[in-house]
Formats: structure tokens, sequence, C-alpha cells
């Protein structure tokens, strides 16, 4: 089963930020040695950090099918907590994942939200056949891309 692990936190707490509950070096320490952890255990399958909100945009759109989109760029002064990572595990059940999870590195006013990503195959009886099988084709091609 994958779990995404989702990091939220206020911007002012990113690294190297005045508040920041660490300085960079032991937060850089924290982080690599979990990262080290989840992939001797063979549950990585991805991680990353992500740069603060001011380089980022939000699209808004209110025709689903159309091209048309409002987009506002970052910094998002409004929100209370921003995502600042996320991890994605493979594990065996959701125990496993809340124990990596109760082993990340995270500090007081930081929140690691924990959900389930479903295989596409669940929603066979839901989705329509063709869809379920152009996900199966578009899976494979990005397994072939990412074997190169």
């Amino acid at each position: 089963m994958r779990y995404m692990l989702i990091m939220s936190a206020p911007e002012s707490m990113a690294i190297g930020e005045p508040d920041a509950p660490l300085d960079a070096t032991e937060a850089f320490e924290l982080m690599g040695r979990y990262n080290t952890d989840l992939v001797e255990a063979g549950v990585l399958l991805a991680a990353e950090g992500l740069a603060p909100s001011a380089e980022g945009f939000v699209v808004t759109k209110d025709d689903p099918a159309s091209e048309a989109a409002t987009v506002t760029d970052g910094p998002f002064t409004e929100a209370k907590e921003l995502i600042a990572g996320f991890w994605i595990l493979d594990v065996a059940t959701r125990a496993e994942a809340e124990q990596w999870a109760r082993r990340c590195p995270i500090g007081p006013g930081v929140r690691l939200e924990v959900r389930r990503v479903p295989d596409f195959r669940e929603f066979e009886g839901i989705a329509p056949a063709e869809v379920i099988d152009a996900e199966a084709a578009l899976r494979s091609r990005i397994a072939e891309r990412n074997a190169r």
C-alpha cells in the first residue's frame, strides 16, 4: 500500500527563517537520517521539500473542460499552514505507515498528514473500463520512461 506523508507548517518556520525550531544544519541532518532509514527499509518511493509560496501560484477554474483559468501568484499569506514537503511510502499496512510517520523528525508547529494513495484498479466498477485501461497504459508508459 502506498501512503503519502504531507508535512505542513507556517511558512515562517521554514529552514533558515528566524522562527524555525531548528537551525538548518540540525534540520538537514535529522531529515537526512530519516530519509536514509526510509531508503534502507525499502519503503521510500519519493520525497521532496517545497520552495516558499512566494515562488508558487494557484490556478482556479470555473469550467474544468476549459483552459481558461485564473492564476494567482504567491506568497499565500492568508494560509495558516502551507505544505512544506512530502514523502510517498510503499508499506504493507496502515500501522507501518503510522510507524514511519511517528519517526519523522518534525517539531512543534509542524503537522504531518498521512493519506493512503489508492491504486487506480480500486476504481474498477466505479470508473468506466476504458478509463481504467487508459490509466493502466499511462502507468506503463511512465514505468518505461523511468526505467531508461
